[in-house]
């Protein structure tokens, strides 16, 4: 099996790059602003110069974890992220179709509004902010042209990262750590924070069931860690295994409706389906890993 990796620069896609290498997979990673190690620089905004490397490459799968998957950001750069999150799936969708490859395209919790918890992998979505909207419609974008794709909706992520920024979870240790600066922090929004080499290793196993096994997997899954935890308590957490006082953190018991982006308040995604056909769900420890991670 040979599997390209977009946006194998990433905290996701770099995950997935070891996973697969470490399985023997041929894999190859493709980056763009921060291609090294090994990764080959492509511009997945480039129709030909994407249909090239493709037809070059000659992969049996792609998995795309390349996205604009900051709220805010999106926000600000709505062309820019639209073409990002859906015109790029989009093509890779036809490309892939037409050339009979296997594609795993990454999505998100956020394309429900959080209001009614577990999500099951045939419910409705109903996106709050416009990242949300663009990972759905890249989703929506890929069905129209390719229905023998795998989505795999994902929910906030977490791991070993190059910098704290990478991650919604890990950029939390900057806040307990700057003792000097008071922040507002969010004890509203239930998240349920899952480690990349977790989702990593799911996407290895549906790779290994669709294209070496030759099962027919298609469609919609979901994969979640089941701990739940709002981000005050992480922060508690990180500031208990870092002997740090969280009191400049101010706790918001209530989020303000002017905030800049709306996030779901619980948007909780069943493992059902996966475990349905076989996949181990299991995820390491939140707390487990942390103590770990923070020790080194």
């Amino acid at each position: 099996m040979k599997v390209i990796v977009t946006g194998a620069s990433g905290l996701l896609g770099r995950a997935v790059y070891k996973q697969l290498k470490a399985a023997n997979i041929d894999v190859v990673g493709t980056a763009y602003s921060r291609a090294k190690n090994g990764l080959v620089k492509l511009d997945l905004a480039n129709e030909s110069e994407l249909e090239a490397f493709i037809a070059e490459q000659k992969p049996n799968a792609i998995v795309h974890c390349a996205a604009e998957r900051r709220p805010d950001v999106a926000e600000k750069d709505q062309e820019g992220t639209r073409n990002l999150n859906i015109q790029v799936p989009k093509r890779l969708g036809s490309l892939c179709k037409t050339n009979n490859i296997t594609l795993i395209y990454i999505s998100t919790d956020y394309v429900f509004d959080g209001t009614s918890p577990p999500y099951e992998v045939t419910d409705k979505p109903n996106p709050l902010n416009f990242y949300g909207e663009t990972k759905l419609g890249g989703e929506e974008a890929i069905r129209e042209v390719n229905s023998d794709a795998i989505i795999l909706r994902v929910p906030i992520l977490y791991g070993d990262v190059e910098y704290n920024g990478e991650s919604a979870i890990n950029i939390l240790l900057d806040s307990v750590q700057n003792q000097e600066k008071v922040v507002d922090m969010d004890n509203v929004g239930k998240r349920y924070p899952t480690n990349v080499q977790d989702i990593a290793r799911v996407i290895k196993d549906l790779l290994v069931k669709r294209v070496d096994l030759g099962e027919d997997l298609k469609g919609t899954f979901h994969f979640t860690n089941t701990e739940c935890f709002t981000k005050y308590t992480i922060c508690q957490l990180f500031g208990n295994l870092l002997n740090l006082p969280i009191d400049h953190l101010k706790r918001q018991d209530e989020i303000p409706a002017s905030a800049a982006v709306s996030r779901p308040k619980d948007a909780h995604l069943s493992n059902k389906r996966l475990e349905a056909i076989g996949i181990d769900t299991k995820s390491v420890p939140f707390v487990g890993w942390w103590t770990e991670y923070l020790s080194k």
